[in-house]
């Protein structure tokens, strides 16, 4: 829609936009309050900020002959040749066959049929606009907006018209797309073309970027296809702009005021155990992350890292490497899982690489004795424990550091901030902060979530590792499922039957996996066969006891709900089976096939499923199928789920957006995001004059927006 700003003289001063809606012509208390309600739009702002999901483009005309099946809206000239009535069960429907000079179609009307036949004009241009139907390759339009052609001609043009979000109420209380429309221009009206520009003249004009006013009015009235690109570039650049910016701030400013410790030397420990007792050679990927590391640790600044790495990419390997550099400086370290199975597991990795080293490492979790804690809490000390790894316990007031140096937390997404924080205050100055994820999370997620921490990614497995071969299986085929399972388990192999869980009906889960249960020791008797089970109703010490008995091979299935997602080091479980896979997430799914192929055997994943699928579910299975690296199934999953909920809700505030898409605008989240690295390495404070407007829309932006109130 296009208009004319009026130049009434009340408005030399400019429209507040933080005043209610109810200033907008059009919009009664009753309207703004259901407006609130169904799309919480409550200020000027609000309204001005609603911006269209989709547009109506009425600046192409079709002919016949380029249509396709694609159920869109479009726009034709040409005529109609012939008009027919035809009865049904109900009522009777109106069929005129339409043609241009490539073709012809029909167009179909349901309602109205008397009035609409006498108005139709016979051999003479039309002009038609509206949704496409198929049928055996020929089209038809039911109910089109219809115009003659000479009329058209005369109207001035709305090229493109925008549709907002809406909801049943909306539609019940008479706000329709028009109507919505109706305020958005009568808004537009009231601030008179006076709209504050938010980024300084050299920036806009450094990035090419349309003005704020231009592209406010572009994206809500476009003018034409090329507008609307400009007009949505400039605003989503602006918005993912201001969220790299204070991530980057905030970043900046704790690295001025956060001191850390100097790691000066590479001494003997870290020498002797990499020249002499590393496994296996490290993978390119491995020695990039401990240079990154290495030159963190040696500048004086705090370190605050993630890490993240694949199941089974070595990051373990690095975090010893990382602690024997603090213990080579006279500092202690320590290493953080989320549960005791975790921990222990690490524990004992750590254990066996450095036995032919005098380190001292101890284990503490929630069921260690009051006496072995006494004695772990007195050597941690005096110095003689030089690394301690645990679960939460190590957190207590209790267990004081003599010199903490680094501190390495597994899975960070299951620790809160709170807990996270804790760990800052057992030294003088914070340790060094390494945290480390299985579960890749795609760049663009990491760069607008984590943008604060620095990001090192181990994007190689290590040599030898076999990758493990993923199929899908329908239900029906689960005798030849279980016939190649015993034909592992007669090769001395391992096996895992997992079966999801959904927290909303634990009673049905649980019987689930009991039938489940049931189901595998008939076709795996006793005493030949022995199965371990384990679920989340199990007290912790049975749990722990059954998944040791499947750990020391005195069982050879393991069936499971998903608590053995984190945890379990079984190199000798060559296979995965994933009952009812369809009902698990992407990460899950990749999360648990991990949990095989730790060894030198050949392992497989089988994904069994009922044959009806979703669109969804095919996409995630056929994922599976296809690709082993975790970083892109993380891509797939942010487009199937939307980063909401990959992140959870902790981190739900940071990614509000109003019109940008990290999945889709990726592209342009990296632009906006070196421009804000390049406008702050130039002016740390944007105290320069020309940054003037930048700082008062950051400062703005601050207070009244909740977008960053979760980063942490």
């Amino acid at each position: 829609m296009y208009f004319r700003y009026s130049k009434r003289k009340k408005h030399q001063q400019l429209f507040n936009l933080n005043k209610p809606i109810t200033y907008i012509k059009g919009v009664t208390m009753n309207r703004a309050s259901v407006l609130y309600q169904e799309l919480q739009i409550k200020y000027c702002n609000d309204l001005l900020q609603l911006f269209p999901f989709r547009y109506i483009d009425k600046t192409q005309f079709y002919k016949i002959n380029q249509l396709q099946d694609s159920g869109a809206e479009v726009q034709i000239v040409g005529k109609i040749t012939h008009i027919k009535t035809v009865q049904q069960n109900r009522g009777s429907r109106l069929v005129a066959t339409f043609i241009d000079e490539t073709g012809s179609m029909e167009l179909v009307w349901f309602k109205g049929v008397k009035w609409i036949k006498e108005s139709l004009k016979v051999n003479t241009p039309y002009v038609i606009y509206g949704k496409l139907n198929s049928f055996n390759t020929s089209f038809s339009m039911p109910h089109p907006e219809m115009e003659l052609l000479s009329e058209h001609k005369k109207k001035a043009q709305i090229a493109m018209q925008s549709v907002y979000p809406s909801t049943e109420i909306l539609g019940k209380k008479s706000i329709s797309n028009k109507v919505i429309r109706t305020l958005v221009q009568n808004l537009f009206i009231e601030l008179d073309g006076k709209i504050n520009e938010s980024l300084s003249e050299t920036f806009i004009h450094q990035y090419g970027l349309m003005s704020k006013k231009e592209a406010l009015l572009n994206v809500h009235f476009p003018k034409s296809q090329e507008n609307l690109a400009k007009a949505q570039y400039r605003l989503k650049f602006e918005e993912l702009f201001f969220i790299q910016l204070q991530l980057i701030r905030k970043k900046i400013i704790r690295k001025s005021k956060l001191k850390g410790y100097v790691f000066e030397s590479v001494g003997k420990k870290f020498n002797d155990f990499y020249n002499n007792n590393l496994p296996f050679n490290l993978t390119n990927a491995q020695k990039r992350v401990l240079k990154e590391i290495r030159k963190d640790l040696a500048t004086g600044n705090h370190m605050n890292r993630l890490l993240q790495g694949d199941v089974g990419s070595g990051k373990t390997i690095v975090a010893l490497l990382t602690m024997l550099l603090a213990i080579d400086n006279r500092f202690q370290a320590s290493l953080m899982a989320p549960t005791e199975i975790l921990a222990t597991q690490h524990y004992n990795a750590i254990v066996e690489l450095l036995k032919k080293s005098t380190i001292k490492v101890a284990l503490l979790t929630g069921s260690v004795k009051a006496k072995k804690r006494r004695e772990i809490h007195q050597q941690l000390e005096d110095g003689t424990l030089h690394i301690l790894i645990g679960t939460h316990a190590l957190l207590e007031d209790k267990v004081i550091f003599k010199n903490l140096g680094i501190a390495i937390i597994d899975e960070q997404h299951r620790f809160g901030v709170a807990q996270r924080s804790k760990m800052w205050k057992k030294n003088e100055l914070p340790p060094h902060i390494l945290v480390m994820t299985a579960t890749p999370i795609p760049r663009t997620l990491a760069m607008s979530v984590y943008g604060d921490l620095d990001i090192s990614v181990i994007d190689q497995l290590p040599p030898g590792r076999k990758e493990v071969k993923t199929v899908h299986r329908f239900d029906s085929n689960r005798l030849a499922v279980f016939k190649f399972l015993r034909d592992e388990i007669a090769k001395g192999r391992q096996v895992y039957v997992v079966y999801p869980l959904i927290k909303e009906s634990a009673a049905m889960d649980y019987k689930d996996l009991m039938d489940g249960y049931e189901s595998i020791s008939r076709d795996f008797p006793m005493p030949q066969y022995k199965i371990s089970i384990v679920h989340g109703k199990m007290k912790p010490a049975d749990k722990e006891y059954e998944m040791q008995r499947f750990v020391k091979g005195e069982t050879q299935i393991m069936v499971a709900t998903t608590v053995i997602e984190v945890g379990v080091n079984v190199p000798n479980a060559s296979v995965m089976v994933i009952e009812s896979s369809e009902r698990f997430g992407l990460s899950q799914l990749h999360q648990l096939r991990g949990r095989v192929g730790r060894g030198a055997d050949q392992s497989y994943c089988i994904l069994l499923s009922d044959v009806k699928l979703s669109e969804d579910a095919k996409t995630r299975l056929k994922t599976m199928v296809e690709t082993s690296d975790g970083f892109k199934i993380a891509e797939v999953d942010l487009k199937l789920r939307g980063p909401g909920n990959i992140m959870g809700t902790q981190q739900s505030g940071v990614l509000n957006l109003k019109i940008a898409d990290i999945v889709k605008d990726a592209s342009i989240l990296v632009a906006a995001r070196n421009a804000a690295i390049d406008l702050l390495s130039d002016d740390e404070n944007l105290s320069k004059p020309e940054n003037s407007v930048t700082l008062k829309t950051f400062i703005q932006l601050q207070k009244t927006s909740g977008l960053w109130a979760n980063i942490s």
